[in-house]
């Protein structure tokens, strides 16, 4: 960790779940995920701060249980704002049918960004 990070603020975690039913893709089941914790977020001080998004760190972790066969690269180049840097670890889960012919990938992420230390402006109180 640099010390440009070490100082760096976080102002958003949102998490996500998503899955692959039937083509055991690691990477597809992360995508859908990450796609699952974007929809839940707004980062609405861009604008009223006039901030860049290049400005933003986001750190995504995703979690399968064969965090080998996750495609991060691809991965990265679907976050669409900030410098992004996405890393697999192993969780998730793996359902098998039960003929065994199938088994449903369940993938989770936990997408952070963070930005430098702000000063000049606080939040309202109610």
């Amino acid at each position: 960790m640099t010390d440009a990070t070490q100082q760096e603020q976080r102002v958003i975690i949102e998490m996500g779940m998503g899955n692959d039913l039937h083509g055991m893709d690691y990477t597809k089941a992360c995508a859908r995920a990450i796609e699952d914790a974007l929809r839940h977020s707004s980062l609405p001080l861009f604008g009223a701060l006039e901030l860049s998004h290049q400005d933003m760190r986001v750190q995504v972790t995703v979690a399968v249980q064969d965090p080998e066969q996750v495609d991060v690269a691809a991965l990265v180049q679907k976050l669409p704002r900030g410098r992004a840097e996405v890393r697999a670890v192993f969780g998730g889960m793996n359902v098998t049918s039960d003929e065994g012919a199938d088994t449903i990938v369940i993938a989770q992420a936990a997408v952070e960004a963070f930005l430098p230390p702000q000063s000049g402006w606080k939040l309202k109180t109610a």
